[in-house]
């Protein structure tokens, strides 16, 4: 009995030694990065985490969560000038009317700033609409985070972190409107094709989507999501030049690492139920 359960204990803490050699080989351009375990919230893998920064276009999962909440994907929005912005576009027209299911394709796909501005109607308009994007931030924990838009152009009020950043995603996946949206690649809305800018979704098997985001001043920012073995993980990267890549790199380093402590955890369990049956 002894020799068996040491033979597979010695099997599991083979398994256990090539963890520390897995973390130690991913390496990302990244000025802050975070990867999370999607489900249990757990930091597998983190870069200056909880370094305030400028976010960009991220910040419309928290537009999306919120918009969702709010409003109904049947309610119709009519466009104004007060919804025309600077930056990427869904290249609304005034007096045009969408519904916030369109809209928010338009958000998050292409990243239209002016339908960032167009979806704050379903809460009575911009100010109390970053309100409540606030509330909702501090309502999931993100301390080190404040809204001061819904489309992330560049504001010293408006900041976030890796780590906040990942819980944000958390949330967002657990919401299954706006992850089938930040899925699509491409979707038809009033005559327009819109295309997600995530080039993820056709470069890596499993990735769910998100969100892409730049700005001059903050850079490349990505925030996404895959599943592997029905395991999820989250990645944020702030101010990356090599995002893409980053984020695959990640993602391979963290299904490994969890594939290795899910079969560290069912030798260890073999071998407590071989040890039972003597």
């Amino acid at each position: 009995m002894i020799r068996r359960m040491g033979a597979a204990l010695c099997a599991a803490l083979t398994v256990l030694c090539c963890i520390p050699a897995v973390a130690e080989a991913v390496e990302v351009s990244a000025t802050a990065c975070v990867l999370m375990d999607a489900d249990s919230g757990r930091v597998l893998y983190e870069k200056n985490g909880r370094q305030r920064m400028l976010i960009a276009s991220t910040t419309k999962l928290m537009t999306a969560l919120v918009a969702l909440e709010q409003g109904t994907l049947t309610d119709v929005v009519t466009v104004t000038a007060s919804h025309m912005a600077e930056g990427s576009s869904m290249y609304l027209r005034a007096g045009e009317k969408l519904t916030l299911e369109e809209l928010l394709y338009g958000l998050l796909l292409c990243s239209g700033n002016d339908a960032a501005l167009a979806v704050t109607e379903c809460a009575g308009g911009l100010e109390p609409f970053v309100a409540l994007m606030n509330e909702k931030a501090a309502a999931l924990g993100m301390a080190d985070t404040h809204f001061a838009n819904p489309n992330g152009l560049d504001d010293e009020e408006h900041y976030s972190t890796a780590r906040d950043m990942a819980q944000l995603a958390r949330a967002a996946m657990n919401e299954p409107t706006l992850l089938r949206m930040a899925s699509t690649r491409q979707a038809s809305i009033g005559g327009r094709t819109l295309t997600n800018h995530n080039k993820l979704l056709g470069r890596m098997e499993g990735c769910l989507g998100l969100k892409t985001g730049y700005t001059k001043a903050a850079g490349r920012t990505l925030v996404s999501c895959a599943e592997k073995d029905g395991r999820r993980l989250v990645a944020v990267t702030l101010r990356d030049g090599d995002d893409w890549n980053d984020h695959e790199a990640l993602y391979r380093w963290g299904f490994m690492l969890t594939g290795a402590e899910n079969e560290l955890r069912a030798r260890l369990l073999r071998a407590a139920e071989n040890v039972g049956k003597r």
